[in-house]
Formats: C-alpha cells, sequence, structure tokens
C-alpha cells in the first residue's frame, strides 16, 4: 500500500467516524473519542489537516 492510498483509507475512517458521531446526536461515547483521536494523530502525522473534514 503506498502512503497516498494509506492516506485515503484513514481519511474514509474518519469520515466515518465522524458520522456515527454525528448520528448519535453527540451522544458522550469515549471509545468513539478515542477513535477519532487516533485517526486524526495519524492523518496529521502525515501532514493532513483534518478541521475541513469535520462536521
Amino acid at each position: 500500500m503506498t502512503e497516498k492510498e494509506l492516506i485515503a483509507v484513514l481519511i474514509d475512517k474518519y469520515t466515518d467516524l465522524q458520522r456515527i458521531k454525528k448520528a448519535n446526536k453527540n451522544t458522550p461515547n469515549e471509545e468513539l473519542e478515542y477513535q477519532i483521536k487516533a485517526t486524526t494523530a495519524k492523518l496529521s502525522s502525515m501532514g493532513v489537516n483534518v478541521e475541513d473534514l469535520t462536521l
């Protein structure tokens, strides 16, 4: 898998997590928040700014 493919997969995962969060109407969910933070960190380490992807 190339770096661009990995970034694309991580962006898909991040946007999926954001949609789940929105569908839950921001009900507190520690695991969901952890997954979002971890995915954000991975994308940030690859130079991807996720601010424009956040719902």
